[in-house]
């Protein structure tokens, strides 16, 4: 079969049957495409002679298959990774779904029988081909594989920099002028890069240390798991230290003292806030900087990973019409977001909402939201206290830390307020305790708690590299521990693969601990009962440990025992 190609005379005999351009416009862009080589589509485009949609669509009618808009979909990683990296470019095809050995695929030219003939011979996939705009197929391999190419074109640059390092920490440093002007840029581009990487990898976080002499180190954090990405020659560490002082506005001068400032930057058209954190150490200067993206924040409560059985009663103690609810767990168990995702529940213009935070990490509309600054005073307590005066119905403080600030929370649970918090204790049962060491009254803690979530994020099995393994009597045995018969369920883990980077998993969940003050519990706390009475009290009313929530997990194939196991305690 002859392999025919959409481009040049093929687009505009089309476009021009049917009736879609003239022949005046045809010429004007036969003779930009002279000028610039730039791709046909593209100009049709650029000249506003034709919507994209409007081209693409004549062109699919006239081949004979549909056209896909990427623009309108959510393209699955997993999915578009079956075809690799270099075929897909060359090729300029993204694969979108696949049944048994039918892939179904989006390309520019849904004609090329070679790529169709490829992916038989080498992936063993019949193909149903679509259509979609070149430049559209570009994009989205480019987020779904990364900017590798960038990545070393730069990395190239900027190590044959020489850069002149100064040696006495207490000299004054103005600029990053350590770098030559014409070299500026390369720096630039490496920081841009770092942070466009990590975003697109899901990172959390991005550590920059100097752990020698001779090396930078350039760390994510990815499900919970620092990585190391990039080694650098050490004589960049200032200027790269200096370039992300200079994007969040901190003092470069000040090498010193730890510093925090923030960055907001745009990666693939979503808005991206960093929070940096800067602190001297006996190597130089180590950076953090904490990835916040808002479009990951606002989820609804089914995708947190409540159980079945949890989550009507969650969503029944967050409606209530007062009370204290608190989440804890240690830092990065993911508090934030379940946090976030309920006040986007509980948002609406009858509701008056507001927050005391440090930091505020997410900005949510139509909610009042404070950052705390303890040190003129505007402490969580100092928030609290004057919220009242503010008539709201739902407030929100970051933390308590102290018998003030839960003071206060109670009272306000008390006079007819919702008020959402967070501790950090290990289970849900303890957190009663922990407010009683703080000096709270029990008879207050029982009178206005109404519910207590413990969590923590697991990671989930890599889909691509997801298989089947054998129990082992170690696992039989944990497993029958938490009451599962082992010939009932089947355990998976990840091989590791490219897609997760070799770890056997990718993305992560929630396992959760409810505990619901019902009246027989409030009645053991109002006897300052101990956390273990609490314990077995609460799961008599229907609380699962947070292992038993993990477990489910395992059996439903999400998590692996060791993770449970690793995250959660006994």
């Amino acid at each position: 079969m002859k392999n025919r190609s959409i481009s040049g005379n093929f687009i505009t005999d089309i476009l021009f049957e049917k009736g879609l351009i003239t022949t005046e416009e045809i010429e004007r862009i036969v003779n930009i495409q002279k000028t610039t080589a730039a791709d046909l589509q593209k100009i049709i485009i650029q000249e506003n002679i034709l919507k994209k949609d409007e081209m693409m669509m004549a062109i699919a009618e006239e081949i004979g298959v549909k056209y896909v808009n990427l623009d309108d979909i959510e393209i699955d990683p997993a999915i578009a990774s079956l075809i690799p990296e270099e075929m897909a470019r060359r090729h300029q095809i993204i694969a979108l779904d696949k049944d048994e050995d039918l892939l179904t695929v989006s390309m520019s030219n849904p004609l090329d029988v070679f790529a169709h003939d490829e992916i038989k011979i080498r992936l063993g996939y019949n193909v149903d081909a679509n259509l979609s705009y070149s430049e559209d197929i570009k994009k989205t391999l480019d987020e779904i594989f990364g900017v590798a190419d960038e990545w070393d074109k730069v990395i190239d640059k900027v190590e044959n920099i020489e850069v002149t390092v100064l040696k006495d920490e207490d000299e004054k440093v103005d600029d990053i002028s350590a770098i030559s002007k014409g070299e500026e840029a390369p720096i630039i581009a490496l920081v841009n890069l770092i942070i466009v990487r990590a975003v697109k990898e899901k990172a959390s976080d991005i550590h920059v240390e100097p752990f020698d002499e001779k090396q930078l180190k350039i760390r994510y954090r990815i499900d919970g798991i620092l990585h190391e990405v990039m080694s650098l020659p050490r004589k960049l560490h200032m200027a790269v230290i200096s370039r992300i002082k200079i994007m969040s506005e901190l003092d470069i001068a000040e090498r010193r003292l730890p510093q925090d400032g923030r960055i907001q930057v745009t990666v693939s058209g979503r808005k991206i806030n960093i929070r940096v954190s800067m602190i001297p150490t006996v190597n130089g200067e180590s950076s953090v900087l904490r990835i916040l993206d808002p479009s990951s924040i606002l989820l609804e409560l089914d995708s947190l990973g409540f159980s079945p059985k949890m989550l009507p009663r969650f969503k029944s103690l967050i409606k209530k019409p007062n009370g204290v609810i608190l989440v804890t767990g240690p830092t990065g168990s993911g508090k934030s977001t379940t946090l976030y995702t309920v006040l986007n529940i509980l948002n609406s213009d009858e509701k008056k909402i507001m927050t005391i935070e440090d930091p505020v990490e997410y900005r949510l509309k139509g909610i009042s939201q404070i950052q705390a600054k303890p040190k003129i005073g505007l402490s969580f307590a100092a928030g609290l206290r004057s919220f009242l005066r503010q008539d709201p119905d739902i407030m929100l403080v970051g933390e308590i830390r102290d018998k003030e600030t839960a003071e206060i929370a109670v009272q306000a649970a008390l006079t007819g307020h919702v008020v959402l918090s967070t501790l950090h204790t290990n289970n849900a049962p303890s957190s009663v305790i922990r407010l009683v060491d703080m000096g709270v009254e029990s008879f207050l803690i029982s009178a206005s708690v109404i519910g207590i979530l413990a969590q923590r994020l697991v990671r989930r099995i890599c889909p691509k590299c997801k298989k089947e393994i054998e129990m082992t009597p170690e696992m039989e045995k944990i497993i029958g521990d938490y009451g599962v018969k082992s010939n009932e369920i089947k355990l998976y883990k990840g091989e590791g693969c490219p897609f997760c980077n070799g770890t056997g998993y990718k993305g992560r969940v929630a396992i959760f601990e409810l505990m619901i003050i019902t009246d027989n519990i409030r009645e053991l706390i109002s006897k300052n009962a101990t956390t273990n009475f609490l314990r077995d009290e609460a799961i008599k009313e229907g609380m699962q440990l947070l292992k038993e929530d993990g477990f489910m997990k395992v059996c439903q194939g999400i998590t692996t025992i060791d993770e449970i196991l690793r995250a959660a305690s006994a």
